[in-house]
């Protein structure tokens, strides 16, 4: 984190810069507030005027207020202060999932104003589309905000994306989704500016705007939705993948002629790990949990067949866990989603981490796996807050 008087970010007086310019002032601000025009200069390697103009643009669109004088320095007249204005703009985050939509909308600094769950009877592209504009539109009405100051829609989605044999099989996945291109499918729609992600992906910069992973660099995100998703996060950077497809952990064997998976191999993860997997394990014995509530009940309960579940769960997930480290060497994995915070302990708990591993050493800052902090609303906090990132902050770390 900057302090004060420096940033990690430098600007450039190049016109062709200016929006550049105008990320770097709002996040030194943001870091250091209050903050007159000739301490923003210095910091920033910007002119006086440039950051003169630059102020007065970012306090037209809200984004700074001024906050009174003080000196700067021994000799001189009170110089105007700046403060950084959270409630200048607002994001929207929704997660697009096979039988649900949820929906937040956060403020510059982060902080939730609005949140909602719907379910979804149709995931397929035409009424799915429109339930997400429906709900966006909700969003916008409930959060008390101009919706002339939206800045953006971050809509995640399961991977994998494109035409894959994975994303056409099984209920972890959207149905015929295949020749969509949804960024300007939800843009038609909803009429703002939308980012796609992958769920996993926003859920680990979720976790890192504000949640367990906020002091670390590198780390994992096991996310748990309808299946099992990951995002990786190295030196603060999303990895992605060529074809932003990478953290589909949900697919790695971990039975050989294990069960049948929708994506045509056998043993996969997801087939013993994910939500889908503990009803599949639980409909036999008449149980037939729907929602995270009934999945913490069966835990409160002590349900022998799910906690027999839950122990089959870390069997198959704690080779897979001991691969990213050594993959990754992350300074910890972290596992959280749609899954219940109780659900999500006990699975820890039971765990066998492997002890051939590189994380596996004394002088650990943080335990090899942790639970993460935003729980079900975690892709969808992550999507709003990619917005903003990408709107306001300089690439300092590029989500």
């Amino acid at each position: 984190m900057a302090t004060k008087g420096t940033t990690g970010i430098i600007g450039g007086n190049a016109l062709r810069n200016r929006d550049h310019n105008q990320k770097v002032v709002l996040d030194y601000v943001r870091a250091n507030e209050p903050a007159g025009r000739a301490e923003i200069a210095r910091s920033c390697g910007l002119s006086i005027q440039a950051v003169s103009n630059i102020t007065a643009d970012l306090e037209q669109q809200k984004l700074l207020m001024p906050d009174g004088h003080r000196t700067e320095g021994k000799r001189g007249k009170p110089a105007l202060q700046y403060r950084f204005n959270p409630e200048g703009a607002f994001a929207i985050g929704v997660e697009l999932r096979p039988d649900a939509v949820v929906t937040t909308a956060l403020n510059l600094s982060g902080k939730k104003i609005y949140n909602a769950r719907v379910p979804l009877d149709d995931a397929r592209p035409t009424p799915a589309i429109k339930a997400v504009g429906d709900e966006v539109r909700k969003a916008i009405e409930a959060s008390g905000f101009d919706p002339k100051s939206l800045l953006g829609v971050g809509v995640v989605m399961p991977g994998p994306f494109g035409d894959t044999a994975i994303s056409r099989a099984g209920d972890a996945v959207l149905p015929d989704w295949e020749e969509v291109e949804p960024q300007s499918a939800f843009e038609q729609e909803i009429g703002y500016p939308v980012l796609i992600e992958n769920d996993a992906t926003a859920a680990a910069v979720s976790e890192r705007v504000a949640g367990v992973a906020s002091d670390l660099d590198d780390f994992c995100f096991v996310y748990f939705g309808s299946g099992i998703g990951l995002g990786v996060v190295t030196k603060g950077h999303v990895l992605r993948g060529a074809f932003g497809n990478a953290g589909e952990i949900g697919h790695i064997v971990t039975q050989i002629d294990g069960h049948q998976c929708p994506c045509g191999n056998r043993g996969c993860l997801e087939t013993y790990a994910s939500r889908i997997a503990a009803r599949n394990y639980l409909q036999p014995f008449g149980i037939d949990p729907q929602s995270g509530a009934d999945f913490a009940d069966l835990v409160d309960q002590r349900n022998p067949h799910f906690l027999a579940w839950i122990d089959q769960a870390a069997k198959h997930l704690s080779p897979v866990i001991g691969t990213l480290e050594n993959l990754f060497d992350p300074q910890s994995i972290i596992l959280g989603g749609a899954m219940p915070d109780a659900v999500i302990d006990a699975l820890i708990a039971r765990l066998d981490l492997p002890k051939g591993s590189v994380a596996n050493r004394d002088e650990r800052a943080c335990p090899r796996v942790m639970r993460g902090f935003s729980g079900r609303l975690t892709a969808a906090l992550g999507a709003g807050a990619m917005v903003i990132h990408q709107t306001i902050t300089p690439n300092k770390h590029s989500y």
